[in-house]
């Protein structure tokens, strides 16, 4: 074995590691559910806590991991902070596994 295979094999192993926590992330219900709403529109803490009727502070956790594992991103607007998707993947993967997940119930 050559050692750019080596290196490759390496890169893509962790490539699969990450993959492994971003599905471990967006294995979770909730989080799930904050991200469905925020791809309709940016909101603030206790506009998600109201829409998905949980408490603010529950909200704010997963969002500090959702922040983490750069899913969501905060810009503040005074005092104030309002979430959205970091980009455009995570609106992708979140509608892909949708479509996935309908197509099987028809089959």
């Amino acid at each position: 074995m050559k050692k750019n295979d080596l290196k490759r094999n390496d890169e893509e192993d962790q490539a699969l590691d990450d993959l492994t926590e971003l599905f471990k992330i967006l294995g979770d219900h909730t989080r799930l559910r904050i991200l469905r709403a925020l791809v309709d529109s940016e909101m603030q803490v206790g506009q998600i806590a109201e829409r998905l009727d949980m408490t603010a502070s529950a909200i704010s956790h997963q969002l500090r991991v959702l922040k983490q594992a750069k899913l969501v991103r905060g810009s503040r607007e005074g005092k104030a902070i309002r979430y959205s998707i970091d980009d455009e993947h995570v609106e992708l993967i979140l509608r892909q596994g949708l479509v996935h997940v309908k197509e099987g119930k028809t089959h």
